[in-house]
């Protein structure tokens, strides 16, 4: 049955009714929708999302000659197709990334209000007063 905690790429057999194809799970892809997982299909020469519950229990290890022949012959065609699939992929990669704080806004300077000479409140020396007493 597939395992991939062991291995980062994962060579396996998908069994089903219409026939067997080679599959490849890499755990490098970025994660598929939930319950959710991406194989490459050697059939369809492509990678595609699969329902896993559906899909993990017709999925089989191969013997050590069947994953090396499998490794030789899907080896370029397995990158090819990840690269591809990685490209289209990168920009929901990045929005992945992205941080969830906005960014800090610079405060605005406070600008101090002008006085005006004859303004309520304004304190006024008293020696003024004096200079007319005489």
């Amino acid at each position: 049955m597939y395992n991939t905690a062991k291995k980062q790429v994962w060579y396996g057999e998908l069994r089903t009714s219409k026939g067997n194809a080679i599959v490849v799970h890499d755990n490098q892809l970025p994660d598929a929708s939930s319950g959710r997982i991406y194989l490459y299909n050697s059939d369809r020469d492509a990678i595609i999302e699969y329902v896993e519950d559906i899909v993990k229990v017709n999925l089989y290890d191969l013997d050590e000659a069947a994953l090396k022949a499998a490794e030789a012959k899907f080896s370029g065609a397995w990158k090819a197709a990840r690269a591809q699939f990685m490209s289209k992929h990168q920009a929901r990669i990045d929005l992945n990334n992205v941080k969830e704080t906005a960014p800090v806004r610079k405060a605005k300077p406070e600008v101090e209000p002008e006085v005006e000479s004859d303004a309520v409140g304004v304190d006024f020396d008293d020696d003024w007063v004096d200079d007319f007493d005489d």
